[in-house]
């Protein structure tokens, strides 16, 4: 029997819109308050809140391990403090040491212009939507590094004279900076730029922010050098005269998912969209264009390559030309649709607020708890994992969406920093709504960069405590048949990685490793608990190291993709002192031969011989199909070295206590109950 080794990789960090689009950070301007005059109270790294955002990276190229910094991550590690005052401000920002710095109110810089000198290793965040920089902004010099400015609004430093000459005062101003992230921040009104990266400053990503009402948006470069690295997207650059951005001598300018929009009839008229100029080299995906005069431009010198942009109501010169360079060689992103960014910006762009209050105007995703998908586009989105991708991280209340009749194909992914959420069909079956995909663990991946692996191989993956799952299909229909030629036929259709996981009313459907039951980590506590649903496959269908409950639910037996029959139910690899698989008021049944399958087999992932598999079968109905001797070894490890029963089973399938078939005493199974599995988590609760 082949060894399951590596089966379950360590989930990396995400790029692209899954880790970009959020934070709700929900501190209701109470956390931290102030301790004594001048001084904030400083709060543990984590605490109060924080975590839904403390622990966030950048994506893009602030992503990249480059000039002694790997990634940009801010002031996480170091103390958080909460402040109102811009002296409070200005110590924690021009500290040596990191800080998480949460702006809690308005805070009016004095003198006007005024421009913080950031230092670096730290994280400058909104409290909800009341953090505020009215009248300046900050500066980031020569050097600082690793630096996040999240969640803000900066504003109104404007002195009424349009293109204003004699007040250089920006909202962030970069002058040989790296590793930089801007992102869900609200900047407008402002005296000249509102973004100004200067000065060979690199690895500087600007994300999910509202850019306006300004002359001058976002203008890049300064320099005779061509060695920036920069990453913009998914920002709303609305009633902006001139640079949207531009960009000069950048070396690699990636651009996608930005929404610019001229709103017709106003008093301010855009002069030009996106500008290559000098030796950039830029490339500009999935875009809207929306009412603008040259929405694209470039110099002779420059590059610019297009790919899949939308313009609406667009005049003038729209340019491409030249070569640019491949972002995936760089960081993994995903792209949106360039026809659903309008909507989604218009939803996700900005400051965010706590799901369920009221947010920032026009940020529908945040002031709702029920956001809908639909394929013909009649709800908020027409895809799964873009609802996902609307919610807040860090939400602290439950997020539903409802998804509309309808196959949905698409993979979809729920990562850990987002909490409470559930999906739900809402047709009158769960047959209704299906989500389905068909990539396998041999399954090439699109940009070249190797296989997906069992894990990567999921059409919906958990990774976020406090999920639901009801009344919907889950399929991964990965065509072996067609497919001998690959090595890894492993397909995963649900894959979950979280504590406190409810699912009711599903079909979970595959043929190999069809529902991998996991945990974040080793040492990571993983509650599931699946009842009134199916489940089908044929080989180790139910695998992994969750302490997962299976009740009154339909485990269907499948043949294989030759016709043969043969398999095994479940795999699991749980660890020592922990519970592992209990399936209990079920049916195992299906049309395959009988004495062909049996219930399970222990999984020491990796060749781990300090974990201790579990599988417990009770009251439950056994089909022809299991064999009279239903536990066998796999990878060298033998199941009677680990933890299989079975007690009070009926059916053609069941069988009496002995050497190849051991069953629970009555005294062992008072304490293999489902509430045992469950550890004081009720699932029909929250």
């Amino acid at each position: 029997m082949r060894q399951r080794d590596g089966r379950v990789r360590a989930r990396g960090r995400r790029g692209g819109v899954v880790v970009a689009l959020v934070a709700a950070l929900g501190m209701a301007g109470g956390t931290g308050a102030v301790a004594g005059a001048g001084t904030p109270e400083r709060v543990a790294a984590g605490a109060v809140g924080a975590a839904g955002w403390a622990d966030d990276v950048a994506d893009g190229f602030a992503s990249v391990n480059a000039l002694g910094q790997n990634g940009t991550y801010g002031g996480r590690g170091g103390p958080t403090v909460t402040v109102r005052t811009q002296a409070e401000l200005e110590r924690y920002a021009t500290a040596a040491e990191p800080y998480v710095i949460v702006v809690a109110a308005a805070i009016t810089m004095n003198p006007k212009g005024k421009e913080i000198k950031v230092a670096s290793d730290k994280t400058i965040v909104g409290s909800g939507t009341s953090g505020h920089i009215v009248g300046g902004g900050f500066f980031l010099g020569q050097g600082v590094h690793n630096v996040i400015i999240r969640n803000l609004t900066i504003r109104d430093s404007y002195e009424g004279v349009w293109n204003d000459k004699d007040h250089d005062w920006d909202a962030v101003q970069m002058d040989g900076a790296h590793h930089v992230w801007i992102d869900h921040n609200d900047f407008r009104n402002m005296a000249d730029g509102l973004i100004d990266s200067r000065k060979d400053t690199t690895y500087l990503t600007v994300s999910w922010n509202r850019l306006g009402n300004n002359n001058k948006t976002f203008g890049i470069g300064w320099t005779e050098n061509v060695t920036a690295e920069l990453t913009v997207h998914h920002n709303w650059i609305r009633e902006s005269e001139q640079r949207n951005p531009s960009t000069d001598n950048v070396a690699r300018a990636h651009l996608y998912n930005n929404y610019l929009q001229d709103v017709p009839g106003t008093a301010i008229t855009t002069s030009y969209g996106n500008y290559s100029r000098g030796a950039t080299r830029m490339l500009l995906e999935n875009s809207y264009f929306e009412g603008l005069k040259n929405p694209v431009t470039k110099d002779a010198t420059a590059s610019v390559v297009q790919r899949g942009n939308v313009f609406s109501g667009t005049s003038g010169r729209n340019e491409s030309g030249g070569t640019a360079f491949d972002a995936r060689a760089h960081y993994p992103y995903t792209l949106d649709a360039a026809a659903d960014v309008p909507a989604l910006l218009r939803a996700g762009a900005g400051p965010r607020s706590t799901i369920g209050t009221a947010a920032t105007a026009g940020t529908a995703a945040a002031a709702a708890t029920t956001l809908t998908v639909a394929k013909d586009g009649t709800g908020q989105f027409t895809s799964v994992q873009k609802a996902v991708d609307a919610v807040p991280a860090g939400n602290t209340s439950r997020v539903v969406i409802e998804v509309r009749p309808g196959v949905y194909r698409e993979t979809v992914k729920v990562p850990s920093n987002k909490p409470y959420v559930t999906i739900q069909g809402t047709g009158g079956s769960r047959k209704d709504t299906v989500i389905a995909y068909g990539n396998a663990a041999g399954t090439p991946k699109p940009d070249g960069s190797g296989t997906y692996g069992t894990s990567g191989s999921a059409t919906v993956a958990v990774e976020a405590n406090d999920f639901r799952a009801r009344n919907l299909t889950v399929r991964n229909d990965f065509d072996e048949a067609a497919n001998q030629h690959l090595s890894g036929h492993q397909a995963v259709a649900l894959r979950t990685a979280a504590d406190r996981v409810a699912l009711d009313g599903l079909i979970v459907e595959g043929d190999q490793d069809t529902l991998l039951l996991d945990t974040a980590s080793k040492d990571a506590l993983g509650r599931v608990h699946l009842t009134n649903s199916y489940v089908v496959g044929n080989v180790d269908f139910v695998f992994g190291r969750a302490s997962a409950v299976i009740d009154r639910s339909v485990i269907t037996l499948k043949k294989r993709w030759n016709g043969t029959s043969a398999g095994y139910v479940t795999a699991p690899s749980t660890p020592a002192h922990r519970k592992g698989f209990l399936i209990s008021r079920s049916t195992v049944t299906g049309d395959v031969s009988a004495g062909s399958f049996h219930l399970g087999r222990p999984w020491h992932a990796g060749g781990d011989a300090s974990l201790d598999p579990q599988t417990t079968v009770r009251d439950s109905s056994l089909g022809a199909a299991v064999k009279a001797a239903p536990w066998t070894d796999m990878g060298g490890f033998s199941w009677r070295d680990d933890r299989f029963a079975e007690y009070r089973n009926s059916g053609a399938g069941a069988g009496a206590s002995g050497p190849d078939r051991p069953h629970l005493t009555d005294a062992q199974a008072a304490d293999q109950e489902i509430a045992d599995w469950l550890g004081g988590w009720d699932p029909a609760a929250g």
